[in-house]
């Protein structure tokens, strides 16, 4: 068996709207992120996780801001073909640990169903998949709610 770990990291300024996407989760907000997609930072970081474990590049190489095929994008349709990529390079994913660096929203009461969507693009059970978050103790950009930022890490198995 022949195992592989990537990591991923996104982030995108707040600007006009009502709502942010997270996990798959439309989350009301007094803001909106400024994005060529929905913006969903926890995916888009869980994508550059996994293509990152594949030697594959980053999110930009696969879903480039520049084609506007991409625009407006429900970021789950990435996560199912980077699930994809995994599955015919002979990988599938094994568990994944996201983490929402931001100040607001808060994601405690949103974690269960963005863990839920999650599992179920990944074809995994919820309980391999880790959803959380932390502020940044009012520091830095995240600190200044002038953005929002995710990390995540993946484990991929050999089929």
């Amino acid at each position: 068996m022949s195992i592989r770990i990537g990591q991923g990291f996104d982030v995108h300024a707040f600007g006009d709207g009502d709502h942010v996407m997270l996990g798959g989760v439309r989350i009301p907000h007094s803001r909106g992120v400024v994005a060529h997609s929905d913006g969903d930072v926890v995916l888009h970081a869980l994508c550059d996780a996994i293509l990152g474990a594949l030697a594959l590049g980053d999110i930009g190489r696969h879903f480039p801001p520049s084609d506007e095929r991409w625009r407006d994008t429900d970021s789950r349709a990435f996560v199912r073909r980077c699930v994809s990529l995994a599955a015919e390079r002979g990988f599938r994913v094994v568990n994944v640990d996201a983490t929402v660096l931001a100040e607001r929203p808060k994601v405690g009461p949103h974690a269960q169903a963005m863990r839920e969507l999650i599992a179920g693009d990944l074809g995994i059970e919820v309980d391999a998949v880790s959803v959380k978050a932390t502020t940044t103790e009012r520091l830095g950009f995240t600190g200044r709610e002038e953005g929002i930022a995710a990390m995540a890490v993946c484990l991929l198995e050999s089929i």
